[in-house]
């Protein structure tokens, strides 16, 4: 039995050349067939990869770019609205001196107009007192031709006056 075992477990050069053999015969078959497959599969998925990271730069770069025309319209659009609010401002600001000038001028003119009707009026009650003043001065007169007056009389003719002077106004 030991010999048995012995020639199983024996190593004999033949052997090892033939399984070298088959081992080189296996590795190149499985180079042309299996392993330009493998990577060309491989490359494949490299492409992709690429492909799909160039997309995502791609995009990125989109991205960024879309952010700065955003950020340029909304500057430009801050901006417009500023000077829109800075127009209505002048424009009110314009608008409103004009009326407070509008109100001045009214003013100035209802005044003048009204200095204008209290002369009037002063002139008109001056010449009504000047009126009634002389036909007092005519009636006194004419009493005074009427009687003949003393001292008491003149007295007493000026105290009448006075009294409907007094009366009249």
């Amino acid at each position: 039995m030991n010999n048995a075992v012995q020639e199983f477990i024996s190593i004999t050069p033949w052997t090892i050349i033939f399984q070298i053999c088959n081992l080189l015969i296996l590795v190149a078959l499985m180079k042309k067939f299996l392993f330009k497959r493998v990577m060309a599969i491989l490359e494949a998925r490299q492409q992709e990869i690429d492909g799909i990271y160039g997309d995502a730069d791609k995009a990125k770069i989109d991205a960024e770019q879309m952010k700065a025309e955003y950020t340029e319209r909304m500057s430009n659009a801050r901006a417009e609205a500023d000077r829109l609010v800075k127009n209505a401002v002048d424009t009110a600001n314009r608008r409103g001196e004009t009326i407070v000038q509008e109100a001045r001028d009214e003013a100035i003119h209802l005044k003048q107009k009204a200095e204008a009707d209290i002369e009037l009026e002063r002139r008109k009650a001056y010449s009504e007192l000047v009126g009634e003043i002389s036909g007092m001065a005519v009636d006194i007169a004419g009493k005074m031709v009427e009687r003949e007056i003393n001292a008491e009389d003149h007295r007493e003719l000026v105290e009448e006056f006075i009294k409907s002077a007094g009366e009249a106004s």
